[in-house]
């Protein structure tokens, strides 16, 4: 897809305004770039300049060979740089701008939990009730069909279901006792928005999504943030890459897909994470909950390896030297995401790629930095 091109008719209208405006824009500007010239603070008290990040982002690009990106980072709960690099798609060149959306992969993940949130403070959603009584599940396997009746909304969230990633088709046999183990699993995120459309008799496609903009997108100021495909999204979304090539196979369904169809750019999703720091939209239990360690990792698993302890409802917990961190990574291949903050030092990072170089590029930036993954 490539992204939205200012006609040039506009652009003309714009290089002959008035001289009167001209000064007014003249000014804006120098406005603007006094305010690009602040420090950024880095959680370890390390300052750079907007300047610093822009050259250190360009050689990193290059190096790394992702074609484009989005990229925010939060000082004191404030978006105090937002940037987008490189081009929407390599055969075309299209540069990205600020209004480039990128699928966010399991970047979904965090924020529709949100969503599942604000329906249980207004009492739609009742986080401890067993799945089966909102929604029955037709594909689970005879021998785990007990078992299967103690999931609750709040296992999904905090991945403790025992269901696979994905099914593929598959009857489902869970790994383990709902609530006793870790399974990352986007089916179950699936499972409950659909369990959720159907409580509130919307479905799961467009309908749904209407209703994540209404408690979520309008509250947060969300405008480049869905969840289904629309004229919007298709007009300013990135072209994926794989190995360098445009991949041509950009996610454009219908449905609702909770742990991965979410298209967005790297502010708004800041602006969510800002919320995350300082709920203005939660109940206090629910914003607690959402960070609160929900599930702890078995001692010998492997995602322990990275230094992750335990999950939330919607983010992962790494105690850091700089405080807890709450993370989330996507990875739809040809797109690739990550994000991550600190509540009590009020700073975050969102990084949108459009390319299977991401974690390549993360390595660089985070030693720059100085918060490696």
């Amino acid at each position: 897809m490539r992204t939205y091109m200012f006609k040039l008719t506009a652009f003309l209208s714009v290089w002959i305004m008035s001289s009167c405006a001209k000064k007014t824009t003249f000014t804006s500007k120098l406005k603007s770039s006094a305010v690009a010239q602040k420090p950024i603070a880095t959680p370890q008290g390390k300052r750079i300049t907007p300047q610093q990040l822009d050259a250190f982002i360009q050689k990193a690009m290059k190096s790394t060979g992702v074609p484009g990106l989005s990229i925010a980072l939060i000082n004191d709960k404030k978006v105090v740089y937002h940037r987008a690099f490189g081009i929407t798609n390599m055969d075309t060149k299209v540069a990205v701008n600020q209004q480039t959306m990128f699928e966010a992969a399991s970047l979904s993940k965090p924020i529709f939990a949100y969503f599942a949130m604000r329906l249980a403070d207004k009492g739609i959603l009742d986080l401890d009730k067993p799945m089966h009584e909102y929604l029955s599940h037709p594909a689970i396997d005879s021998a785990s069909q007990t078992k299967y009746k103690l999931i609750t909304p709040r296992m999904i969230l905090a991945h403790t279901t025992g269901f696979p990633n994905w099914s593929r088709g598959k009857i489902i046999q869970l790994a383990h006792t709902p609530g006793q183990g870790f399974t990352y699993s986007g089916e179950a995120y699936q499972y409950l928005a659909a369990a959720i459309g159907t409580q509130l008799k919307v479905g799961w496609r467009a309908r749904l999504d209407s209703v994540f903009q209404e408690e979520v997108a309008k509250p947060l100021n969300l405008t480049n943030t869905f969840f289904t495909w629309n004229k919007y999204t298709a007009e300013r979304k990135a072209t994926g890459h794989m190995k360098n090539k445009p991949t041509n196979a950009a996610h454009s369904g219908k449905s609702f897909g909770a742990g991965y169809s979410l298209h967005t750019e790297a502010q708004d999703y800041a602006k969510f994470l800002i919320e995350m720091m300082d709920s203005q939209h939660l109940s206090k239990t629910s914003a607690q909950a959402m960070l609160k360690e929900q599930n702890k990792f078995p001692a010998k698993h492997k995602i322990r390896e990275t230094g992750q302890t335990g999950w939330g409802l919607g983010f992962a917990r790494k105690p850091t030297a700089h405080g807890m961190r709450y993370l989330h990574t996507g990875n739809n291949h040809d797109f690739q995401s990550y994000c991550h903050f600190y509540k009590d030092k009020g700073y975050g990072l969102v990084l949108f790629t459009n390319s299977d170089k991401m974690e390549a590029f993360y390595d660089l930036l985070g030693k720059f930095l100085g918060d490696e993954f």
